[in-house]
């Protein structure tokens, strides 16, 4: 059972910063890779959508929404992904899912997951 576990998600005042990273783990062994992986919102009401991604070979794309204030980053030894949220305005509300394609063992073929979501509020 191969799953995507984030954590990091809570309540924060406008201004402030939260850190999300999402895990990716096996419930026998570790994962051999992520590959590319991202983050995503949905709000209530609203679509799901693509807030920052970033390739295996480390090329990082953002949403016009949050650039200059959230950063995507990679740690391939723990198999963890990240993302730093600062200057965080009401309208970051949501609920934030991790995906990424991983690779079960070195001869597995990529297999896409989403995490579980962890909801992020903005409100003073």
């Amino acid at each position: 059972q191969v799953q995507l576990v984030e954590s990091g998600g809570g309540l924060v005042q406008p201004g402030g910063s939260l850190r999300l990273s999402c895990a990716a783990s096996a419930a026998s062994g570790s994962i051999f890779a992520i590959n590319a992986a991202g983050w995503y919102r949905q709000a209530q009401g609203k679509q799901r959508e693509l807030v920052a991604s970033i390739t295996s070979a480390g090329s990082i794309n953002y949403a016009d929404s949050v650039k200059g204030r959230f950063t995507i980053s990679r740690e391939n030894a723990k198999n963890t992904v990240y993302l730093q949220m600062n200057s965080l305005k009401p309208e970051d509300t949501a609920v934030y899912y991790c995906n990424a394609d991983l690779q079960r063992y070195s001869w597995s073929a990529l297999l896409n997951y989403w995490g579980q979501g962890t909801q992020v509020t903005v409100s003073s």
